[in-house]
């Protein structure tokens, strides 16, 4: 049997948060699969969370991190400069399906390649469960791990550890209440405004939960504060946990304590999810079978069933039947 890779490089483009949490449960599964081997994770294209608000979370799993590489598709020919030319991978795993692109991660020295592009025609090894085209993103990256290691994976929601300390201040800013009404969270940001369901449909469905006897929270980002005179204009009585510190940690810890939650295609509705809240998620330019969220019980809902890509398709009554529907189950 050939000796297991003790040099492994990961090859993928820029990571925003969304990504790099999806990409959590790939990173625990290959990490299981090669537990003394040394990760490099490549940025090919720009910057990675992995480095900033993720670095956490991946200790353990990765061990060094490339940024801003600039390789791409341009490099994929032999008249180029090699990618990477002074380095020496025993195992090279591209995320990506772009052929030129996996042309030029090609050219990096390795001892094996694994690729799914092209139906895994430019890979050394293909997954023992057949070559057929995954849909979802993270079933995509669990394939990479199967072809490389050849054992099947075991899939685990990648989970966040939160201390004592982050846990009592989620308490404070989400009290046990006397009334028993239960909690639920209302997401409305994302990374892209096309992406965004609109502010107002949230807080009408915000509205609905207060009048039908449940707590909403809103979840704001730092980027959303131009929104609060809005929601406390709209919605008296909900919560708006506003910590003076954000962490993915509290904001775990946050979730942890409600109900359920609507949110956007976005990095937020992925850390509710990891926080094993009963999610509905909202889709329109982004397909949800691509990238769904690993929430325990998730309802999503597309734009493209009511007609359009764009996110204003989605009408109102139907995210209030499904926020009602999870917390009733």
């Amino acid at each position: 049997m050939p000796a297991p890779p003790q040099s492994i490089l990961i090859c993928a483009g820029a990571d925003r948060l969304g990504d790099g949490l999806m990409k959590l449960p790939f990173l625990h599964a290959l990490r299981t699969a090669f537990p003394q081997a040394h990760i490099t994770y490549l940025a090919g294209s720009g910057k990675t969370a992995f480095t900033t608000i993720l670095a956490p979370q991946v200790a353990g799993l990765i061990d060094a991190v490339i940024e801003d590489a600039d390789i791409g598709p341009a490099q994929w020919s032999p008249l180029s400069p090699r990618p990477l030319p002074n380095q020496r991978f025993d195992l090279v795993i591209d995320t990506q399906r772009r052929v030129r692109a996996t042309v030029a991660l090609r050219r990096i020295r390795h001892r094996i390649f694994v690729s799914s592009a092209v139906g895994w025609l430019l890979s050394d090894r293909a997954p023992p469960s057949g070559r057929r085209k995954r849909e979802a993103v993270l079933s995509q990256l669990f394939a990479l791990v199967e072809a490389a290691s050849g054992q099947p994976v075991v899939p685990n929601p990648a989970t966040i550890a939160v201390d004592a300390a982050t846990e009592a201040e989620a308490r404070r800013l989400l009290p046990d209440r006397d009334d028993k009404r239960l909690y639920v969270g209302i997401a409305p940001g994302a990374g892209g405004r096309r992406k965004r369901w609109p502010l107002d449909r949230f807080l009408a469905v915000g509205e609905h939960l207060d009048a039908a006897g449940y707590v909403p929270v809103v979840l704001l980002g730092p980027d959303e504060r131009a929104w609060i005179d809005q929601v406390r204009a709209r919605l008296p009585r909900c919560e708006l946990p506003l910590p003076e510190k954000p962490s993915l940690q509290l904001t775990v810890a946050i979730g942890r304590r409600l109900a359920g939650a609507i949110a956007n295609d976005s990095g937020i509705g992925h850390l509710l999810a990891t926080a094993a809240v009963p999610l509905v998620s909202l889709f329109g330019p982004t397909k949800a079978e691509k990238f769904p969220p690993l929430a325990p019980r998730l309802i999503t809902i597309r734009a493209q069933d009511f007609g359009g890509e764009t996110m204003d398709r989605i009408p109102l009554d139907a995210v209030e039947g499904a926020i009602l529907s999870l917390l009733k189950t």
